[in-house]
C-alpha cells in the first residue's frame, strides 16, 4: 500500500473518530445546576415556593428560636435572610407575588413580597391551604387546641369544624372552597362542603396532595397514587426502581400540567456515596423515568421541588439544592423494564444498545422462567462500577438502564449471573461495550 493511499485512509479514520466522539460528547451538565443557601445558624429549610423564575421563599427552622424567612430574586442562586420570628416554621405558600403566608407553630402573613412577616392572630397551624386572601384553612394535630380552622376575613378570625382527640389532622389541601382532603398519616378525609364534615377515604395517608380539576389528582406518601374519580379510587403506580436505584419513592411531586409531574425522594447509590435523582412522568403520573444531575452535585437526595413553568424549577435538599432553566436534562432514564410477557426459550444476555454510547446505553436480557438475577458493569481492570440488577424478576424480556454519566471514556464490560438451584445450572455470560465522551 503507498504512503498516499494510507494517508487517505488514516485522514479518513479520524474524521470517522471525531464524528462519533462528538455525537456522543456530553456537552451540557445534565441541565441541573447547583445552588446554596447562606449560613442559618444551624437551622435547615423547611419548604420553599417560587411565585416566577426569579423571586423564591423559603423556611428555615429547628426546635430552639427564632427561625427564619429567606428570600431570592435571582432565580436561587443567591438567597437572603429577609424576617425572623420565635416560632417553628414547616411550610411557605403564595397566593399571589405580594400576598404569602406560612405555617408551623402560628399562621404568619406577608403582603409586601415576604419582606416582612406578621403573625395572624388566634391560631394555632401546622399546615394552610390557601383559597384567595380572604379564604384559608387550617389543619394542627395538637391534642386539645387542635383540628381544623376556617377563616374567611383573611386570617383576623376563625372558626374551627373539625375536632376529634388524639386523631387531629397535620395536613390539609383543599381544591377549592367546598372540596378538600386532609390527613394524620393514619386517615385519609374528604370534604365536599367546605369543611363541615368530613367523610373516610380509602386512599391512605399523603405527604404531598395536588388535584389539576375535580376528579384528577395525584398523592405521595412513599409510593405515588393517582385518581380519575374525585378520590374515590386510587391506582397506585410505579416509580423507577432496582439497577443503580437504591431508594424508589416520592415525598413531594410539582403537577405542571394533566400530563407532565415531576417528583424527589429517589436516591442511586454509587459505591458508597448516595446520589438524589429527580423522578418525572409524561403521561400524567403513569409510568416515570429518572434524571440524575451531574457529576460535580454530591446531594444525597431532595425534599421539595417546584417548577414555575416547563423550563424553570428547583429541587432542594435541606441545606442546598438544584436548578434548571431549560427543563431539566435531555435525557430520561427509567431503570428496569420488562418489555414483554412472552416466556423467552432461554436465559440470555444480549448486546447493549447503542454502542458506543454517551452517556446512556440500554442493556437486555432474557429469562426463561423465575430467577434470581445478577448485573454487574466492571472497567477494563475488572473493577465493579455498578451493580445493576441483583434480585429475583418473573420469565420475560428485560431491559436495564447503565448510566455512564459519571464514569471516563473507555471499554466496560457487563455479566449477567443466573443461579438454578434445581437444576444445579449456572448461567453467566459477559459482553463488552464502549464508552465515549
Amino acid at each position: 500500500m503507498n504512503k498516499s493511499k494510507l494517508s487517505t485512509i488514516i485522514l479518513y479514520f479520524s474524521i470517522l473518530l471525531f464524528t462519533i466522539a462528538f455525537n456522543f460528547s456530553d456537552h451540557g451538565t445534565g441541565g441541573w445546576t447547583q445552588q446554596f443557601f447562606p449560613n442559618l445558624n444551624g437551622r435547615v429549610i423547611s419548604d420553599i415556593c417560587f411565585t416566577d423564575s426569579l423571586n423564591g421563599y423559603a423556611t428555615g427552622t429547628v426546635s430552639f428560636d427564632p427561625n427564619y424567612f429567606l428570600k431570592t430574586t435571582d432565580s436561587g442562586n443567591n438567597w437572603f435572610i429577609v424576617d425572623s420570628v420565635v416560632s417553628r416554621l414547616t411550610q411557605i405558600q403564595f397566593l399571589n407575588d405580594s400576598i404569602g403566608f406560612a405555617a408551623g407553630a402560628r399562621i404568619y402573613k406577608t403582603t409586601n413580597k415576604g419582606i416582612n412577616w406578621n403573625q395572624l392572630p388566634g391560631i394555632l397551624g401546622r399546615e394552610i391551604s390557601i383559597i384567595n386572601e380572604d379564604t384559608l384553612f387550617v389543619a394542627n394535630d395538637d391534642v386539645f387546641d387542635g383540628g381544623v380552622f376556617r377563616s374567611t376575613d383573611g386570617g383576623n378570625t376563625w372558626v374551627r369544624l373539625y375536632f376529634q382527640f388524639m386523631q387531629n389532622p397535620k395536613k390539609i389541601y383543599m381544591y377549592n372552597s367546598r372540596i378538600g382532603f386532609m390527613t394524620n398519616d393514619t386517615y385519609l378525609k374528604k370534604t365536599t362542603d367546605g369543611g363541615s364534615n368530613w367523610v373516610s377515604n380509602s386512599g391512605g395517608a399523603y405527604l404531598d396532595i395536588y388535584f389539576i380539576d375535580s376528579l384528577t389528582g395525584w398523592k405521595s406518601y412513599g409510593n405515588f397514587k393517582k385518581t380519575t374519580d374525585g378520590g374515590i379510587t386510587w391506582q397506585t403506580y410505579s416509580l423507577p426502581s432496582g439497577g443503580i436505584i437504591s431508594i424508589s419513592s416520592s415525598h413531594h411531586f410539582k403537577v405542571l400540567n394533566i400530563d407532565t409531574l415531576w417528583s424527589v425522594g429517589s436516591s442511586a447509590l454509587y459505591g458508597a456515596t448516595y446520589r438524589g435523582l429527580l423522578n418525572i412522568s409524561t403521561d400524567g403520573g403513569i409510568t416515570w423515568g429518572y434524571q440524575q444531575p451531574d457529576t460535580s452535585i454530591r446531594i444525597g437526595g431532595y425534599d421539595y421541588v417546584n417548577f414555575v413553568n416547563k423550563n424553570n424549577g428547583w429541587a432542594y435538599y435541606p441545606l442546598s439544592g438544584i436548578h434548571t432553566n431549560i427543563g431539566g436534562d435531555t435525557t430520561i432514564y427509567t431503570g428496569i423494564v420488562k418489555q414483554t410477557a412472552v416466556i423467552p426459550e432461554d436465559f440470555s444476555l444480549h448486546q447493549n444498545y447503542p454502542n458506543p454510547f454517551n452517556p446512556r446505553t440500554i442493556i437486555p436480557f432474557s429469562l426463561k422462567k423465575s430467577a434470581f438475577v445478577k448485573l454487574t458493569a466492571f472497567d477494563i481492570t475488572g473493577k465493579e462500577v455498578q451493580n445493576l440488577v441483583n434480585g429475583r424478576y418473573e420469565a420475560g424480556e428485560y431491559e436495564v438502564d447503565f448510566m455512564g454519566k459519571f464514569m471516563p471514556s473507555g471499554v466496560y464490560f457487563y455479566r449477567i449471573e443466573i443461579p438454578d438451584n434445581n437444576s444445579g445450572i449456572y448461567y453467566t455470560e459477559t459482553k463488552s461495550m464502549m464508552l465515549i465522551k
